[in-house]
């Protein structure tokens, strides 16, 4: 109970945060709050598997490109609504036909997914509709972004922690730990990995859905940058994938170097962020809560 109601009176806090920030104050925490959900969700399916995917991006650009398409024909409510469909539907189809793949050969396919994702929308866009760009003309303020984005966030860490504690999270634990054992034991590696990889897609989709009209015009060079998906897995990995709080612990900080970076380092940015995604492989493989968390086993031992 003291930790469920410390739970609501951090989240009552975040809520209220924007009523008291300046509009650049504003903008970093909705940067914060859109990276802490992309990396939960990309960590519910790729934390638990250890299947690493790249296609984080590709998701997220569906997402926002929705909204570029409806937002001037149905209902914003509505618009959320399509874009978690399409995104649902879209990781449906690409799970049921690559989920067999595994280790590089699942990395190679879904980096490629999110270039094709991409060249296709702007081959589209170019020849069909003969334009290249599109506009968002939403009534929606930067502090309705936030609040919808901490909602977001705050189910996809809730529907993490319901998964972990049921067969559907235990079922993603042992396929991570061994896919040959898992089959072994019963359990239907194709299902479940389909239903995590769907879940988590439609989140990333909903996130890049939410975020749009922050930036009024999109384009697929703008909504398709590849960054978006090497950031969320080196903030889910430094953290600690496979926690239920580890994306997060990893998603702000970095979130505020990275943006201190780009502003004062923006030609170097794109090196440092692949030598910080090689130290964090090599030297935090378990993240830095699962890094304490053997310190204190250590420290128990030796006591």
């Amino acid at each position: 109970m003291i930790a469920l109601a410390a739970s609501i009176a951090a989240l009552v806090a975040l809520a209220a945060v924007p009523l008291f920030l300046t509009d650049y104050g504003l903008g970093l925490m909705i940067g914060m709050a859109g990276y802490v959900t992309l990396a939960s969700a990309w960590a519910l399916f790729s934390g638990q598997t250890r299947y690493i995917s790249l296609a984080t991006v590709a998701f997220y650009g569906i997402g926002a490109y929705t909204v570029a398409v409806l937002n001037e024909t149905i209902a914003y409510p509505l618009v959320l609504a399509c874009a978690g469909l399409v995104g649902a539907g879209l990781a449906l189809v690409v799970g049921l036909s690559t989920l067999r793949l595994s280790g590089i050969y699942f990395v190679i396919f879904t980096f490629g997914l999110a270039e094709l994702v991409r060249q296709l929308i702007t081959w589209y866009e170019v020849n069909v509709t003969g334009t290249l760009g599109r506009y968002i003309f939403l009534d929606i303020t930067a502090r309705e972004i936030y609040w919808q984005l901490l909602a977001l966030g705050t189910f996809t860490i809730g529907l993490t922690a319901w998964i972990l504690r049921h067969r559907l999270g235990l079922a993603l634990k042992v396929i991570g730990d061994d896919e040959t054992v898992a089959a072994h034991a019963g359990i239907d590696l194709a299902r479940t990995k389909l239903i995590a990889f769907t879940l988590s897609a439609t989140i990333i989709t909903l996130c890049g859905a939410i975020s749009s009209p922050r930036w009024t015009y999109v384009e697929p060079i703008i909504v398709f940058n590849p960054n978006v998906s090497f950031l969320a897995v080196i903030m889910a990995l430094l953290g600690g994938a496979n926690r239920l709080w580890g994306p997060a612990a990893g998603a702000v900080p970095l979130f505020l170097l990275f943006e201190w970076l780009s502003v004062n380092f923006p030609d170097t940015y794109p090196i440092i962020l692949g030598l910080m995604f090689i130290a964090v492989v090599f030297l935090l493989p378990d993240g830095v809560l699962g890094g304490l968390a053997r310190l204190r086993q250590r420290g128990k031992a030796a006591a």
